[in-house]
């Protein structure tokens, strides 16, 4: 077995996130091989006689290709803590899986799929679910295996009291985990007594900088009964300027993490504190319904973005898409797409501009930019330009509404209040977008709108803002 796992690490290094690939893609050919089986064993059924419809099926088996990426998609977002237990792998799997199941039964009724019975979609769906559970139990168990062995370990510094050896003695013992103590701090005579012989004992008057800037130190994890803030603090603005996490542990569950989350932004010296809202479930139906209608808009408007390009091209000279690098979700950098809307060496102009700049905060804004040609100018009042944005939704970097995804340098003179903002996916759409004449709001009142949208959120008010933006689309409200 260690020899085998020496094989894969070597494998995996060669080839970064070969195993994970390697192990959705044998989920997929079994998913698709799901199909006909199920047709075997409904047909089985007294009574049932299956008619073999193959542009329905095939219409079907597309919709379990996007339902399959869709899956993986949000898997490959989640950061599921090391310290998981199998039950919550298939809990947190099976949130994801009653969405796209209630998914794919309503594509059933709009489309009309009258060969398919509603008892093949239930079949399909359980061995989907079964088979999904299954090889993420196998990856599951490889990565403890994997971790027992000394491979893909976690660093970390961890601040105590007499109090804590509980949670010394799990990070320890539970080898699965693959956490590495590479020091205690505690003034503590008993931690010193316990494990002074196999760990680094680091009094807590000592200077913690040297130590997490020269050696490999992932986080800190500060757990101790109570609570010193000027200590955590510190503590915060230390990590914060070497770029490694923070986590305050909880009490009642020493392993979990109590809320905080403190990272750097792209490598620049900023605090995130991760802020979502407490409706766990209302976002992921929210990040399932964003894949499934980008998909379906992108597919439904091929004919608007074909006209579009084209009378791009025939209005100036050009690409037909502007793309621009962009800050998302905990500091992110991602490739934004748009039509394009301004002539081609409109970036190198804009220094000639700026002293016009209309805005109050760190964006640039002025009124008959001259920069923009005249389809531009068309795409912009009606936000047309913005559909290329689906593919971002559809690559799992923006959701259909949230705040606007900031340019570096913007984020870069943002007040630390206003950096929270990022802690959601930025969206094509926001409640700035259907302001009328929003380029009039005031930086800070953007700001303000930005973060209120974040701590009311909710499936309804996502709704609405859908509503007012096919409305200033359809009346080119927009500037």
């Amino acid at each position: 077995m260690r020899s085998l796992i020496r094989k894969i690490e070597r494998i995996n290094n060669r080839y970064p996130g070969c195993v994970r690939k390697a192990l959705s893609y044998l989920e997929l050919i079994f998913l698709i091989a799901c199909i006909p089986i199920t047709f075997y064993f409904t047909n089985l059924v007294p009574g049932l006689d299956l008619n073999i419809a193959i542009p329905e099926y095939s219409l079907f088996g597309l919709t379990v290709l996007v339902s399959w990426y869709i899956k993986e998609q949000i898997n490959s977002q989640a950061k599921l803590p090391r310290t998981q237990r199998k039950l919550y792998l298939i809990f947190h799997n099976a949130q994801t899986y009653f969405i796209i199941s209630l998914a794919v039964v309503l594509f059933k009724f709009i489309f009309k799929l009258e060969s398919i019975p509603v008892l093949y979609i239930l079949l399909f769906l359980s061995f989907f679910f079964c088979v999904t559970i299954f090889f993420k139990l196998v990856g599951y168990s490889f990565l403890k295996i994997y971790r027992s062995n000394g491979y893909n370990l976690h660093h970390v510094l961890i601040i105590v009291d007499g109090l804590s050896d509980e949670i010394i003695e799990r990070l320890l013992n539970q080898k699965e985990w693959g956490f590495v103590i590479r020091g205690i701090v505690t003034n503590s005579k008993l931690i010193r007594k316990k494990y002074g012989d196999k760990i680094a004992i680091i009094p807590e008057d000592s200077d913690l900088m040297p130590i997490i800037t020269n050696k490999v130190i992932d986080e800190i994890i500060y757990s101790k009964y109570i609570v010193v803030e000027e200590q955590v603090r510190k503590l915060i603005q230390q990590c914060n300027e070497v770029g490694i996490i923070f986590r305050l542990q909880s009490g009642v569950s020493p392993i979990e993490p109590h809320n905080l989350d403190f990272k750097t932004l792209n490598e620049s010296k900023f605090l995130t504190l991760v802020d979502l809202p407490s409706n766990h479930f209302g976002l992921l139906l929210k990040t399932v319904s964003d894949y499934y209608l980008a998909i379906f808009a992108m597919i439904v408007l091929s004919p608007v973005y074909f006209l579009i390009a084209l009378l791009i091209k025939l209005d100036s000279k050009g690409p037909v898409f502007f793309k621009q690098e962009r800050i998302g979700l905990h500091g992110r950098k991602f490739m934004l797409y748009k039509f394009r809307t301004m002539v081609v060496d409109a970036e190198k102009k804009l220094s000639e501009l700026k002293a016009r700049n209309e805005s109050d905060g760190p964006v640039f804004k002025i009124r008959n930019d001259p920069r923009i040609t005249r389809i531009g100018k068309f795409l912009r009042k009606t936000s047309l330009d913005e559909l290329p944005q689906l593919q971002n939704v559809v690559k799992g970097q923006m959701s259909l509404i949230g705040p606007r995804p900031p340019l570096e340098s913007e984020v870069k003179q943002y007040q630390p209040w206003q950096l929270r903002r990022l802690s959601v996916k930025p969206g094509i759409t926001c409640t700035w977008q259907v302001v009328t004449n929003r380029n009039d709001v005031k930086f800070d009142s953007w700001m303000k709108m930005d973060l209120n949208y974040i701590d009311n959120w909710t499936l309804t008010k996502d709704f609405q803002l859908i509503i007012k933006t096919i409305k200033v689309l359809f009346f080119a409200e927009g500037r």
